[in-house]
């Protein structure tokens, strides 16, 4: 049995910032479950995601697939890190609505990392092979142009993690 609360680890940052490396130092803690869209979109839709809009349509799909079973877990007292974008305000609604169905306690971790980092990285991993999943730089770009700072009215328990040290913004009452 899971000892102590649950907890949702949600994640927001450009491609290449280091969620998934953070997803996974977060997942190391007891009772404590990692699910990675990329892995999911890879292993269901591969050849599928071809475009900004293939991903958009099969993250969709996912996303209603994992909302019970993400649910169910977070109420059976597993905490979860979810190693999906939340970059935008309509993404973010997702998450949300998990947080509103399951009372859990949250946090909403936004990577604060600049396009030239990410870049570098983001061109390291396509040549190294070891992602399902090669992003151009003019993808990137697009992609990045949809990037919104989650807005303290969205109710977030924000920690900020980036050059600086890591600060906490809890959510408006």
């Amino acid at each position: 049995m899971p000892s102590g609360s649950p907890e949702l680890h949600i994640l927001c940052g450009k491609i290449a910032s280091g969620k998934s490396t953070l997803a996974a130092r977060l997942s190391a803690k007891p009772d404590t479950v990692l699910i990675t869209e990329d892995a999911w979109l890879n292993a269901l839709f591969g050849e599928e995601m071809q475009t900004r809009e293939d991903y958009v349509s099969c993250s969709r799909r996912i996303k209603a697939a994992m909302k019970p079973h993400v649910t169910t877990l977070l109420r059976a007292g597993v905490s979860i890190v979810l190693d999906f974008p939340a970059n935008t305000p309509g993404q973010r609604r997702w998450f949300r609505e998990i947080i509103e169905t399951t009372g859990v306690a949250h946090v909403l971790h936004v990577l604060d990392v600049s396009d030239e980092v990410c870049l570098a990285r983001l061109r390291a991993r396509n040549s190294s092979g070891d992602h399902p999943f090669v992003v151009t730089d003019s993808l990137f770009h697009e992609v990045t142009s949809y990037f919104t700072e989650p807005a303290a009215d969205e109710g977030f328990t924000i920690l900020r993690h980036g050059d600086e040290a890591e600060t906490t913004t809890a959510p408006a009452p």
